[in-house]
């Protein structure tokens, strides 16, 4: 679903149902010839669009659709053909908020937007996934590339919380972990374009973090391992989020337009504006969680 009371609402039919859904179904042998010929593109990120679209998001939207039943609010702030630095809260142990985000904006946004998101380094150190996240559009977060990305007229997300919002345990469910030093402000106020405000909410519940094994996860390199009610006891079972129901909700955006470039390299500024975005987020996941009611409706 899209829109709100007194929102303007996106397409009328999501994609990759209907009619849409039968043509690209209809396509898909085109489709793998041409990948098989190397008859494709992808930009100076590596990004691949078609693959994106095709086989990532086609994978994602059964998730995104039915399971999360995702509904999104504010979606009329996105801009249709020009760039802005979409700000969010992350949550969830297994970073899923991202990719739901991603679909979002693709398939409920009327200009089908791409989301370019800024991943922790990370991601970029293992092989497998570090290439699939470049080939769906994202990217190290780091300056030049977000710099690149905005000046490019492109959609970019960042999560500012990162590990820290992401890997929180389920006592602290919407409570906003620090938001750094602000690096993604600079970025928006040297290119100019405005900052929107992204509350996620649902992403908390479908793997409560319960605990953790510190000893283990420094032994894999990760920043966590997760103890869950269902994680390690069912083995990959376990890694089934839970049917919560998902709402993201798109606030008023920011302007950065007004400031001069050199703002950027101003800590005043750029914290000053820091702090406003997280104050905004805060408060829209508060309503948004009023808004959603019980984490777990019954499915219609």
């Amino acid at each position: 679903m899209n829109g709100g009371i007194g929102e303007p609402g996106g397409p009328g039919e999501p994609a990759g149902s209907g009619a849409e859904g039968r043509d690209r179904a209809a396509g898909f042998p085109d489709f793998l010839r041409r990948r098989v010929a190397g008859d494709y593109e992808v930009d100076e990120f590596g990004y691949d669009p078609e693959l994106t679209d095709r086989v990532v998001l086609e994978l994602l939207r059964p998730l995104y659709r039915h399971w999360f039943r995702t509904e999104t609010v504010g979606m009329h702030h996105v801009p249709a053909d020009s760039g802005a630095l979409i700000v969010a809260n992350h949550s969830g142990t297994l970073p899923l908020d991202g990719l739901m985000l991603q679909v979002a904006l693709h398939d409920d946004h009327p200009g089908r937007r791409a989301l370019r998101l800024l991943g922790a380094d990370l991601v970029y150190r293992l092989p497998v996934l570090g290439h699939l996240s470049r080939k769906t559009g994202h990217t190290l977060a780091c300056r030049e590339d977000a710099d690149r990305l905005l000046r490019k007229g492109e959609i970019v997300g960042v999560f500012p919380e990162g590990f820290k919002g992401v890997g929180k345990p389920f006592s602290e469910r919407y409570r906003l972990q620090r938001f750094g030093r602000g690096g993604f402000v600079a970025s928006a106020i040297r290119a100019g374009v405005p900052l929107i405000p992204c509350a996620i909410v649902g992403a908390e519940e479908i793997y409560p973090k319960l605990g953790d094994l510190p000893v283990l996860a420094r032994a894999l390199g990760l920043p966590y391992l997760p103890i869950t009610p269902l994680f390690p006891w069912l083995g990959p079972l376990g890694l089934i989020p839970l049917p919560s129901k998902w709402m993201i909700g798109f606030g008023e955006p920011i302007p950065t337009d007004r400031f001069d470039p050199a703002d950027a390299d101003d800590p005043t500024v750029v914290l000053a504006l820091t702090d406003q975005i997280r104050e905004t987020i805060g408060q829209r996941l508060d309503e948004l969680r009023l808004r959603r009611g019980p984490a777990f409706p019954p499915f219609s």
